[in-house]
């Protein structure tokens, strides 16, 4: 005789929790990565030395060793952050993961990813907004040929909309986690 348990749902740490993120807050989530994705696959074309017409010094850009080791885990470690924002509009983002110390399983205090969350998209406003004048307006130490200079427009203008995107599902969370 075999006998079936049925293993009750975990009650939400909170009435609010558990509610479902906006449709448009979930396309905007799945949007950051992609946002972010352009200029990462930049960077590895120029570790890997394919032609995106770079040069210094009137010679195609060349990275090596540290230099390569940097700037792939810049492009890794910038994906990471912006699938981070998934965490906005998924059940993973309303408790710690069961192998954090001290606070695993507990729900995440809605201040406190809403903190995260807007410093870090201010940050990415300032950040890319930075870089994108000082190109426009220097330049830098590369030279780019006219198909080189398209080419990074189209692969980093993106990330002028991360940090914007990033504070808009910020707010959508805060109403889905704070309002009645």
């Amino acid at each position: 005789m075999s006998t079936t348990t049925a293993v009750a749902p975990t009650p939400p740490g909170h009435v609010r929790d558990g509610r479902p993120a906006p449709r448009w807050a979930v396309r905007v989530a799945h949007l950051i990565p992609l946002v972010t994705l352009p200029s990462g696959l930049w960077r590895v074309a120029l570790v890997l030395g394919i032609p995106i017409g770079a040069f210094i010094d009137g010679e195609p850009v060349r990275v090596g060793g540290g230099e390569a080791a940097y700037i792939l885990s810049l492009s890794v470690t910038q994906e990471a952050l912006a699938l981070l924002s998934l965490g906005l509009v998924r059940p993973w983002g309303e408790v710690f993961p069961r192998w954090l110390p001290l606070v695993g399983g507990r729900r995440v205090p809605p201040p406190f990813a809403e903190t995260a969350a807007t410093a870090g998209g201010v940050a990415l406003i300032l950040i890319w907004g930075y870089a994108a004048i000082g190109v426009l307006l220097h330049g830098d130490e590369m030279e780019f040929s006219p198909g080189g200079m398209a080419l990074l427009v189209t692969c980093y203008a993106p990330l002028l909309l991360w940090g914007p995107l990033l504070l808009a599902l910020t707010v959508a969370y805060h109403r889905r986690r704070c309002r009645s």
